[in-house]
């Protein structure tokens, strides 16, 4: 969410941009122009001073506080109080995975069994998490990175670990566009992070090949999960053994 201090230096960037000068905004608000000025220096007044600067500018102020949410840094981790309160209600979490894909709410509720009332409950939680910004007619802008990732070691990973883990592994993974490989080898440790750099690009490449697959009919798509990982690891009956 945008703060108020966002929101008057984006007003003083357009107020040069305008080329008006304190004293003209001054004469417009019915204000001092030593007030103006320490107001905007200051960077905290009240919405309502905003809206009135905002017409002294001929701007509207939706749109202002629109474009400075987009500029606003996007989000690379969770914290583990936004991940704990995303994994303590399990259809929240449903709803978080459906937005990071970019679901519209009318695809959550036609997949799952929410209401619209829920899903909407759901997305404006998300919302106050700081996870997206909700906009008009419960559409969304997504906070977070194309980097994203939940914590290693928090919340969320742990419950997958320990819930979802073994479910994943369970399938055949012999289905058409599915596989399993399992590689082990050892390697130069200062190469071992551009390979991960590599996984990395696959995992992005799967995620925009989504977006861009959304146009099509969804009786032409398919839902998969493509799971990357590497880690200095030996297999604890191998590693028993060794001498």
């Amino acid at each position: 969410m945008s703060t108020t201090a966002d929101l008057v230096l984006a007003l003083k960037k357009e107020l040069k941009s305008a080329q008006m000068t304190y004293a003209d905004l001054a004469r417009s608000l019915g204000m001092a122009e030593s007030s103006v000025k320490r107001m905007l220096a200051k960077g905290d007044m009240p919405l309502s001073r905003i809206d009135a600067i905002c017409r002294a500018l001929k701007l509207d102020f939706a749109d202002l506080a629109r474009r400075v949410a987009d500029n606003q840094p996007l989000l690379a981790e969770l914290t583990q109080a936004q991940e704990r309160a995303v994994v303590a209600d399990k259809k929240l979490l449903l709803v978080a995975i459906c937005v990071l894909s970019q679901w519209t709410l009318e695809q959550i509720t036609g997949a799952y069994r929410l209401s619209a009332a829920e899903g909407i409950g759901y997305l404006a939680q998300l919302d106050r998490l700081g996870i997206i910004e909700l906009r008009p007619m419960n559409r969304y802008r997504l906070k977070l990175a194309k980097t994203f990732r939940w914590r290693p070691h928090g919340p969320v990973m742990n419950f997958f670990r320990e819930d979802a883990v073994l479910d994943y592994y369970a399938g055949g993974f012999d289905g058409p566009g599915e596989g399993l490989l399992l590689v082990h080898g050892s390697v130069s440790r200062g190469l071992a992070p551009a390979f991960m750099e590599r996984l990395q690009r696959v995992a992005q490449d799967f995620a925009q090949q989504h977006l861009a697959d959304q146009k099509l009919a969804e009786s032409d798509r398919e839902g998969y999960t493509l799971l990357l990982g590497m880690r200095r690891w030996e297999f604890a009956a191998f590693a028993a053994l060794r001498r």
